[in-house]
């Protein structure tokens, strides 16, 4: 068969248009009565012109089944149809049948020595099979047919690199440089063979070889200064990245580099210096300087080491980036870590009022504004936040205890209800929104919703300290449910016995039990443990020993909750009628 097209669309059309070449000589010739007689129905008698477009056809709707089929049955047609073996090794290919690739491949370009698309594929297929060293000889022929293709040179080195001979390789290059004179691409070839090769002085020597040839290009400097690095060079590195200063002294990434190249002499504070530098350069992204700081800040090792040199960096970034939102979020992080937190929250505020669109800012500030303990900030802009993100349950959750922290109950449980239905399956968030909820249920009087939040975080984590404690406290002022109480009070001890809290619930609950005894023990135990300071507590051992009849006792103890702060509504009747009331 002479006459075919072998792409897409083109050949289908060029197949029709020369398939009138085709004699009936032709036709007849390579078939045998069997095979003919296999073929569909619809192409008895038809010449491989026709299924040669059918088959293309297929190919092209992605019937790739159907197409290898055809393209097969013209090869029935015309045993030596080098267009059908190409279009099968290349179907071959897609489907990962590799050893049949390779055969049609191979037929097709030793069909067609003159067709360079055979020659390629058949090389391409050989490199898939792992016959480097006759993909080289494919791609070799190729080169010298065409010496100035850099697609051939470029496969012939890849080939030869992977025959094991890099060096031949580089030879390839050699021989474009010859033609074409001294270029970026194939000095940085030659280069990056030598390097994979371990060869850092012949690498050195191509990229002064381009650097002669184009003297005012400071990045070559740039990749000399990492190859000599590389290779142990560092005297001739430094020369390079002084170069760099001299051809360019604006140049944005020097500093950085010059940084590691001290770094990795142990001359920390030349490395610093240069980094500030860097740092300094409006023209060096954002994005790496950041990067820098969190890598110089992660393989410190000892955090207490670099915090300072860190912090400075994140300084100098706001200075330089001021429309910069990340530069002040970094900046931010470090003041956060380093207990600045009204600093912390400036920096915050500052991010948000450049772009308030990300979420991951908010958080920030709002964090930053729980450690300062700012309710009305926390409420004012978790309000905010939430406009912005009406689904982050955080931002509820947050609104929530500034609320709490407000006694405003009955709207406290009004968003945290809200915010619960975005939690979905977040454990630890699902107990922080029951855990407020019960506390808050408490304080509105629904009992019957706080127990059940309480129970819903003991079904999450059973040995939850806090809400054993307080569900246990909140029993015993209702007189309810002792016996539970008191397993959870318990428990809480157990879980956390230096709490002076969670002891004077124990006492507590005891008390109301009429264990009196066991009770003087948890709160006095209390005290012991900083209750000393809490009315509350002081209050409580009052009532415990004026219950064990030592009454002289018990009202020391209420003086002293009177003196410490605010008890219950009836101390200062107990003062001053020097009896227990309850």
């Amino acid at each position: 068969m002479t006459y075919k097209h072998l792409f897409g669309i083109a050949a289908v059309f060029a197949a029709v248009m020369f398939s009138g070449c085709k004699t009936s000589e032709n036709v007849g010739k390579g078939t045998n009565r069997h095979d003919k007689e296999t073929l569909p129905k619809q192409y008895a008698g038809k010449d491989n012109t026709a299924l040669f477009i059918e088959a293309n056809r297929h190919k092209i709707t992605g019937n790739f089944g159907e197409a290898i089929k055809l393209f097969r049955a013209c090869l029935t047609e015309d045993p030596n149809d080098a267009a059908s073996m190409y279009e099968l090794a290349n179907l071959m290919l897609i489907t990962n049948e590799t050893e049949e690739a390779l055969e049609y491949a191979g037929k097709a370009a030793s069909l067609s020595p003159e067709n360079k698309w055979y020659q390629l594929l058949y090389a391409r297929v050989l490199k898939k099979s792992g016959k480097y060293d006759k993909a080289v000889e494919v791609y070799e022929r190729l080169f010298q047919d065409q010496p100035g293709n850099p697609e051939y040179a470029n496969q012939l080195a890849v080939a030869y690199i992977y025959s094991g001979k890099p060096d031949e390789a580089v030879k390839v290059y050699d021989r474009l440089e010859e033609l074409f004179g001294v270029t970026e691409e194939f000095s940085l070839k030659k280069q990056s063979i030598y390097m994979q090769d371990n060869n850092a002085e012949k690498a050195v020597y191509e990229i002064e070889k381009l650097i002669r040839a184009f003297p005012d290009q400071s990045r070559y400097y740039a990749i000399l200064a990492e190859v000599c690095l590389a290779g142990r060079m560092e005297k001739k590195a430094l020369e390079a990245y002084e170069k760099i200063l001299e051809i360019d002294p604006q140049n944005p990434y020097v500093h950085i580099s010059l940084a590691e190249y001290y770094r990795s002499k142990g001359d920390t504070g030349k490395a610093f210096e240069e980094l500030k530098e860097g740092f300094s350069n409006p023209n060096l992204e954002i994005e790496t300087k950041i990067q820098v700081i969190i890598t110089y800040y992660s393989e410190a090792g000892d955090i207490s080491n670099v915090f300072d040199e860190a912090s400075q960096l994140a300084e100098i970034l706001v200075e330089t980036h001021p429309e910069s939102p990340e530069a002040y979020s970094v900046y931010g992080d470090f003041l956060a870590q380093d207990d600045k937190n009204e600093q912390a929250r400036d920096a915050f505020r500052k991010v948000i009022s450049i772009d308030s669109s990300r979420y991951y800012y908010w958080e920030q500030l709002l964090l930053v504004e729980s450690e300062l303990n700012d309710t009305g900030a926390i409420l004012d802009e978790s309000s905010r936040a939430l406009e912005l993100f009406p689904e982050q349950p955080l931002f509820y959750l947050l609104k929530g205890s500034a609320l709490y922290m407000k006694k405003q109950w009955d709207d406290c449980v009004d968003v945290l209800t809200k915010g619960l239905f975005f939690v979905a399956d977040n454990r630890l968030l699902l107990m922080q929104f029951h855990t407020y909820l019960g506390d808050a249920f408490y304080q509105t009087g629904n009992y019957a919703k706080s127990d059940e939040s309480y129970e819903q975080v003991l079904a999450l984590d059973p040995d939850n300290d806090y809400v054993l404690n307080n569900y246990a406290y909140y029993l015993s002022l209702r007189n309810e449910n002792l016996e539970k109480a008191a397993q959870m009070a318990e428990r809480a001890t157990v879980l956390k016995p230096g709490s002076s809290a969670n002891l004077d619930t124990y006492g507590w609950v005891l008390y109301k039990m009429g264990n009196y005894d066991e009770a003087e023990n948890r709160i006095g135990q209390a005290i012991e443990n900083g209750g000393d300071a809490n009315p509350v507590i002081l209050e409580h051992y009052g009532d415990v020993l004026f219950r064990l009849g030592k009454t002289d006792e018990a009202y020391e103890y209420w003086q002293k909750a009177g003196e410490a702060g605010k008890g219950s509504d009836l101390l200062e009747k107990k003062l001053m009628d020097k009896t227990l009331y309850e």
